[in-house]
């Protein structure tokens, strides 16, 4: 049995790869590295990779759901799930105009920023697709949202594991708040202190 993540980088993965690796399973996490594979659909070096880890999360296996299923009967699918509106911004604020050919194959173009309607276009049809994939086995698939309060139990049950006697991890968690201006009489102190000491 393998447990796959199928939902979108930005949408917590780096919690959800926490929380595996401290249940056992061995993780494979990200690899923008395997771009030009999949735009050649050659899935010789995919299966390698996914063969030698009990476990996937973020790109590309969230898109690959289908065929990793092929692949591994039985297993089970965590859908972690985040606001629409908090996902784009976390993805203008985390990627911006920086392109990868990895995005590229997801969305059809490479960076979020400026490309806002075309991401949550695709973000969206990923969930609505998945849903239906799995609605006549809604036992093979949790969809998780860390925003609103699941973890452990919800995930040890699914999986069928005991619950670690430890806090649920959050990892990658930020707030996108302002950060203080400092006062003007600081600034000049500072700098005068500056002046004095260099």
């Amino acid at each position: 049995m393998k447990v796959i993540g199928i939902g979108f980088h930005k949408t917590g993965t780096s919690t959800l790869d926490t929380v595996l690796s401290k249940l056992g399973f061995k993780v494979l996490d990200y690899r923008i590295d395997l771009a030009d594979d999949l735009f050649n659909e050659n899935y010789e070096r995919i299966f390698e990779l996914t063969d030698s880890h009990d476990a996937f999360q973020d790109n590309p296996w969230a898109v690959l759901y289908k065929e990793l299923d092929a692949r591994y009967p039985n297993s089970k699918f965590i859908l972690t799930e985040r606001n629409e509106e908090k996902w784009i911004k976390s993805m203008v604020n985390h990627f911006g105009d920086s392109h990868t050919e990895m995005r590229r194959w997801i969305y059809g173009t490479g960076h979020p920023k400026g490309n806002e309607d075309l991401y949550l276009e695709r973000y969206r049809l990923h969930y609505r697709e998945v849903k239906e994939y799995f609605k006549v086995r809604p036992n093979d698939i949790l969809a998780v949202s860390w925003e609103k309060g699941d973890g452990w139990k919800k995930i040890c049950d699914f999986l069928d594991k005991p619950i670690p006697d430890a806090p649920f991890p959050h990892a990658n968690k930020r707030s996108y708040k302002k950060k203080k201006k400092s006062h003007p009489l600081l600034i000049k102190f500072k700098t005068f202190l500056y002046k004095i000491f260099n």
